[in-house]
Parts: structure tokens; sequence; C-alpha cells
């Protein structure tokens, strides 16, 4: 495996750190700072934006300029963002602040592009190996953030300020470790290369079932992940139950990347990703049954299984729907679908839990999760991987 996959896992250890860190900070800033309730969750939504619309232009930024460029103007955001978060900050300005959490969700959507650019250093064989190693770095985010987030608080004489002194210093570390990392240049399109366009490349069975898949288990995921906190909080669990709940979910999305590639390898993405469906099912059946520390507990812990078989799984399909001149399209959209899918479902859990109830948002989670089953079920992986591939080497011909 080359040492640069190893190097993007760190990167994604700290693009993922940063991320727990913020998401501990922002709703406590934006209620600190908002003049009304409603507009508690801005810097939230001005981050989801931020990402949503970073997606596709850094896709093809980076096949138009190489991964390291656009590594590098992606931390370089991250830097800027949070500066400006921190004046917005110290002024006591709410719109300020999400000013800056907008150009941190930026550079959260660059760095999105890090399982991609592992895919570009490796062959056909160590793909989904590549995958799972990269997001395996989100093993030692789920103990780093969460910790920063305490360390920092004694930062600074100003309460959250140290948490961004701790955001700054990791956009830092990141930018060093990118500059140093040997990655793939931009893509040559030479001028008989065809780029299909999107009802082109959405004619193929494989990409349509590669994007549900991973859009489906990203938006229940952040749906339940969400509303974990509101529903556990109405059935008066102290935040330190919360707390080791939503740690123990971030474990269970992360530690299985470390064998997730094997089991695709071994199985292939199909099972893998029919795995991950039933395991979500199961999830939300065993939050259906109870509202006791285990019921939250073990249901959150498998929805971090679930999402991380259905994710990794959906990437490494995705790699067979494109050609090298297509590339920055199909991955930008993807991630776009995504990511827009799970910035809906954050949005949903909150107003699902008030008005669904916690059992009745777990129902409506499984005909979702099923649908996307039946989907996989129907897909014969060999054969369509192999149409995949036969049609973009033909454009290229």
């Amino acid at each position: 495996m080359p040492i640069t996959v190893w190097g993007l896992a760190i990167a994604q250890a700290l693009l993922t750190s940063g991320n727990i860190l913020l998401v501990a900070v922002s709703a406590l800033i934006g209620k600190q700072l908002a003049a009304h309730p409603l507009l508690i969750t801005l810097p939230v939504a001005a981050q989801f934006l931020g990402l949503i619309a970073a997606t596709i232009p850094a896709a093809l930024l980076m096949q138009k300029l190489g991964r390291k460029v656009g590594f590098v103007l992606g931390n370089l955001i991250g830097l800027v963002g949070t500066w400006v978060a921190l004046q917005g900050l110290e002024a006591s300005s709410l719109y300020g602040f999400a000013c800056g959490t907008l150009l941190i969700g930026m550079a959260i959507g660059v760095g999105q592009q890090y399982r991609f650019a592992a895919l570009d250093l490796c062959s056909v064989e160590q793909r989904s190996r590549a995958i799972g190693i990269v997001m395996g770095g989100g093993v030692i985010a789920a103990v780093l953030g969460a910790n920063l987030a305490i360390w920092s608080q004694n930062w600074a004489d100003k309460p959250f300020v140290g948490a961004f002194y701790g955001l700054f210093a990791i956009y830092v570390v990141a930018l060093l470790l990118i500059s140093v990392l040997p990655l793939a240049k931009a893509v040559t399109v030479k001028p008989t290369d065809r780029v299909r366009s999107y009802a082109e490349l959405f004619q193929q069975p494989l990409l349509i079932a590669a994007v549900a898949s991973g859009v489906v288990g990203y938006a229940i995921m952040v749906l339940l992940m969400t509303a974990t906190p509101l529903a556990m909080d109405h059935h008066e669990f102290p935040f330190e139950d919360v707390a080791i709940v939503i740690q123990w979910h971030v474990l269970g999305m992360f530690v299985p990347s470390f064998f997730t590639g094997w089991l695709i390898r071994k199985f292939s993405s199909r099972t893998v990703i029919l795995w991950g469906c039933i395991i979500l099912v199961i999830c939300a059946l065993i939050n259906i049954s109870g509202v006791s520390y285990w019921h939250y507990f073990s249901g959150l812990l498998l929805l971090g299984v679930g999402w991380n078989f259905t994710f990794i799984g959906a990437t490494h399909l995705l790699s067979f729907t494109y050609s090298p001149a297509e590339q920055g399209k199909v991955q930008g959209i993807n991630e776009f679908l995504v990511f827009s899918a799970s910035a809906i479902g954050s949005l949903l859990a909150g107003q699902g839990v008030v008005l669904l109830g916690w059992a009745w948002l777990n129902w409506l989670s499984i005909p979702v999760v099923v649908a996307i089953a039946w989907l996989i079920w129907r897909l014969d992986e060999v054969k369509m991987t192999a149409k995949a591939q036969s049609a973009w080497q033909n454009l290229q011909a």
C-alpha cells in the first residue's frame, strides 16, 4: 500500500477531529450570540451550506490542477475561516461567526476528497483497502476531536475561543502534511476523450446504486445521530451518558474501516452494502424497542457500523463508473448529493423528534433502507462493473 495512503488517513483524522470540535461548540456559540432562538443554528446551517457548495468545484478543480493544489487551497480556506470565526466570536457577532463557519464548511467539503485521492494511487485490487485505511483515520478523530473540545476550554479567557485556536492548529498541521505528500497530478484529458453528460452517466445501474447507497446511508445516519441527544435529553439522561453514546457511535463509524476493505475484496461491495442495510434496520428496531441507556448505546453503535458498510461499499462501487476524464464530474455530483441529503437529515432530526417522536422517526427510516437494499439486491455487480468499465474505455478508444 503506498505510503501516501497512510498520510491521507492522518489528513482524514485531522479533518474529522476538526469537524467533531466544530460540532461540539457551534450550536452553543449560536445560542450565546443569537438575538432570536431561530438564529441559534445559523452557524451550523452556514457550515453545511459551505460544505455542499464546495463539493463539485473541489472535485473539478483537483481534476484540472491536481490533488495537492486542491487540498492546499482547502486548508488555506480553513485557516481563513477559523480566523474569521475567531473575529466574529471576539466581537460577539453571530453573522461574523457564521461567515467563518461558512468558509470552514468549504474547507471540509474539499477535505471529503481525501478518500478519492487514495484511489488515484492504487491498483483496482487495492482500492477497497485504501478507502478503508483513509476512513480509519476517524478512529483517531473520535478520541482527539472530543478531547480537544474539552482541553481547549482553558486556552483563552473567553468561552469557546480556545476551540478555534485548536482548529487553527489542526489546519496548519494538515497543510504541512499535504505539502509533503506525493499526490496525483492533474488528469490529462485528450481531445479524443469524450465526457458523458449526467443523463448518460446515470443510465448506469451501477452508478445509481452507488450514489443511492451513499446518500441513504449517510442521511439515515445523520438523522438518527442528530436526533439521539434530543431523545435522550427528553428521557432525562445526563449529558455524560449522551456523550458516551455518541463517542461509541463515532467509533462504530470508523473502527470497521480497518476490515471493511477486506470484506469487500472477499465478499463484494454489493454484499457489504446489503449487510450495512440489515444492520441499519436492526439499529432502528432496537431504538423502537425501548429507551433505556443500553437501547441507545447499542442502537447508535450499530448505526455507525451500518453507515460504514454502506458508505465505503458505495465509494468502492462508484470508482468503477467513470473514466479518468469524468472523475471530477462524477465524484463531485456524488459528494453534492450525499452531503445535501445529510444536511436535510440534520435539519429534519429536531422537528422529527418533536412532531413524530423517537420511535416513529426510526419506523420511517426502515422502508427507505429496505428500498436501497432491494436496489442493491437486484444488482449484478460483476456484470455491471465490467460493463461500466467497458463503456468508458470505449469512449477513449
